[in-house]
């Protein structure tokens, strides 16, 4: 037997296990890291985070990175390279970060990494099936590290009839589900999404989607119109502006938000220039960014409340735009009957949450003793995610 299968099979006969969970947005902020501690799988979970950082990314890295995000032409060669680079970019700043932390990568068990997106297409017509595509090649990880890694999360539930996103609602779930209480796992990044736990705990009943923009509009006009900035710190500019009645209807009539739910959405529809076009003659750059910052929080409402039916219960927010006091402002008016709390009183630093929940994919791709094709998590099936990459 291959050593290295053999190591696979007693990382999923202990008691519990040590996982390096890797996050990189579409904002392109930079790798967060959540080093948690699993134990159990399903329901019967327990995820002890301990260790979390984010570490940017450098300019040169990320206009790398823009150069083929969500283009319908690129240059092809660029992206094979950057496959490859992401995922030695990655790898450095994993054995920078374990050595910060005092942590020998032999001591971990697994990594789970996301990767980073460049290009997510759903198909609702029925022509083609839908489709995602993650770079960071998890072997490069694996052998750079010399970390056993699971990677590729999101091809698993596109093969099984799913759009690849969002794939929260596992972890929240598993983690965070309470009887008796209606909860909202909200995240605010790039884009918005949200997992509804109902009271009553039945998996058939979880109701998870992605609303529109979160921050992806917003940070793409400030890094337009001011060359010194990457977003809204503190929601300066947009409180410096006014919401424009015409453009925010503009942007609310937009086809994806006749198309039903559940669905997924990415940068490759919601960006600058499909947006500049509905933006009135002389609006200027703040109160574009002020009708922004409106409409993400908007969208998210009407989805909670229509997807939902739901009038009140409790929302806990994570993800860089609940760091956005404007848009947490917003959404308190336009969900007056919800408690809306940073998710963090949870139990998990809200910053950290994507890159725990992507290291509980792969806890439960280790331990998930009854996987079955048909079995659903509400609307998504429920599947065992991610390809494992061996070091050697």
């Amino acid at each position: 037997m291959n050593p290295q299968i053999k190591q696979l099979y007693q990382i999923a006969e202990k008691p519990s296990r040590l996982i390096l969970g890797l996050m990189s947005g579409t904002s392109l902020d930079g790798l967060d890291m959540a080093l948690c501690r699993f134990t159990g799988q399903g329901l019967e979970t327990t995820c002890d985070l301990i260790h979390f950082d984010s570490v940017p990314f450098s300019t040169e890295f990320k206009e790398s990175i823009r150069a083929v995000f969500a283009k319908e032409t690129i240059h092809f060669p660029s992206l094979c390279t950057l496959n490859a680079n992401i995922a030695r970019t990655h790898a450095s700043i994993i054995l920078e970060t374990l050595a910060r932390w005092g942590v020998n990568p032999t001591d971990v068990d697994a990594l789970a990494s996301h990767g980073q997106t460049v290009m997510h297409c759903p198909d609702r017509t029925g022509a083609n099936p839908h489709s995602t595509l993650q770079i960071g090649d998890g072997d490069h990880l694996a052998h750079l590290t010399g970390i056993i890694t699971l990677s590729d999360f999101r091809q698993k539930h596109v093969a099984a009839g799913g759009e690849g996103a969002p794939l929260a609602m596992f972890g929240d779930y598993f983690l965070f589900t309470k009887a008796e209480e209606e909860r909202i796992l909200l995240n605010i990044g790039g884009i918005g999404n949200f997992t509804y736990l109902p009271a009553n705990q039945d998996p058939t009943d979880i109701l998870v989607t992605d609303t529109g923009p979160g921050n992806t509009l917003i940070d793409a006009w400030v890094r337009a119109n001011y060359t010194e900035k990457s977003f809204d710190e503190d929601a300066q500019i947009a409180r410096s502006g006014k919401v424009d009645a015409a453009f925010l209807k503009a942007l609310l009539a937009l086809p994806f938000f006749e198309e039903s739910f559940p669905k997924s959405t990415g940068p490759e529809y919601f960006n600058v220039d499909r947006i500049s076009q509905m933006v009135p003659e002389g609006l200027s750059a703040a109160d574009c960014i002020a009708t922004l910052t409106y409409f993400s929080a908007e969208t998210i409402a009407l989805a909670i409340q229509h997807y939902t039916g739901l009038e009140e219960g409790y929302v806990y927010v994570s993800g860089g735009g609940a760091r956005n006091p404007l848009m947490m402002e917003h959404l308190a008016q336009l969900l007056p009957g919800f408690t809306i709390q940073d998710s963090a009183v949870l139990g998990i630093e809200s910053a950290a949450k994507e890159a725990v929940l992507f290291a509980l994919l792969a806890n439960e791709t280790l331990m998930d003793s009854n996987p079955a094709s048909d079995r659903r998590l509400g609307d998504s099936p429920w599947m065992t995610m991610g390809k494992i990459c061996l070091p050697n």
